[in-house]
């Protein structure tokens, strides 16, 4: 079974993004990059999948800039068997994102894709969703544990009531949530060795999508300042305290 990762290259999860002094978006001026934390976790099931002899081929995708290619490298290195960079500086969103998956994944017959349930930059949490949509294949979103029987999937995912048990028939969609595993770290010999494997690059008409935004960023800001906490006496001191502050 071929499995399909899609990954994408964001803010390092460590920095402390800035916001442009026009206020028209995050600043990405010489600040650090890195693999979507939640992308590093679809790309470890992946491989231990792989190494459980459930998959035979990994492919790492990513949609960006040429810096990307980076990117697909540490999948690579993790385990990854080789990628496909659609190039392009333009800011895609999720849909324009699952459409290009969509074709991807009609061109490559994966019997899998996973991918990580969100993006920490703009935590649209979309693009799994739209994919299965468009593929017309059943999908699990938020998985903490993936088994594979047969040409059967059971997914455990999380949801607000606790866990729910999920079997699909493959090919399906899988998004990780951050339980589901931990990723391991690219090694430097592993790192060397990625550089030796194949990334196509391929562009968005290249597929015939259309990656016109149809989203417009009116204004970012930064978060107000948390005021200093209060400590007080009892409950009943909690109490009038949060009713004179108008919280109850």
């Amino acid at each position: 079974m071929k499995v399909l990762v899609p990954v994408k290259r964001v803010i390092d999860y460590n920095v402390r993004p800035r916001v442009k002094a026009d206020q028209s978006g995050i600043d990405l001026a010489n600040v650090k990059m890195a693999m979507n934390p939640f992308d590093e976790i679809s790309i470890e099931e992946a491989v231990r999948m792989k190494e459980k002899g459930l998959a035979t081929e990994i492919v790492i995708v990513s949609i960006g800039p040429a810096q990307a290619q980076e990117t697909i490298r540490i999948g690579l290195a993790m385990g990854g068997d080789r990628g496909i960079l659609v190039q392009t500086d333009a800011a895609v969103e999720p849909l324009a994102v699952a459409k290009i998956l969509a074709k991807i994944v009609e061109a490559e017959q994966p019997g899998l894709v996973i991918a990580g349930k969100q993006a920490i930059d703009d935590d649209s949490n979309a693009t799994g969703q739209m994919l299965a949509a468009l593929l017309d294949w059943p999908q699990a979103t938020f998985a903490s544990a993936v088994a594979k029987d047969g040409e059967t999937l059971k997914v455990t995912r999380e949801v607000d009531g606790g866990l729910e048990t999920l079997a699909l028939q493959l090919p399906a969609v899988v998004t990780t949530d951050l339980r589901l595993n931990e990723p391991r770290f690219a090694s430097l010999p592993n790192i060397m060795k990625a550089k030796k494997k194949p990334i196509d690059t391929k562009s968005p008409a290249d597929y015939g999508v259309d990656i016109t935004p149809r989203l417009s960023v009116v204004k970012v800001t930064e978060p107000k300042k948390r005021e200093a906490g209060e400590k007080v006496a009892d409950v009943d001191a909690l109490i009038a305290k949060l009713k004179s502050a108008g919280a109850i």
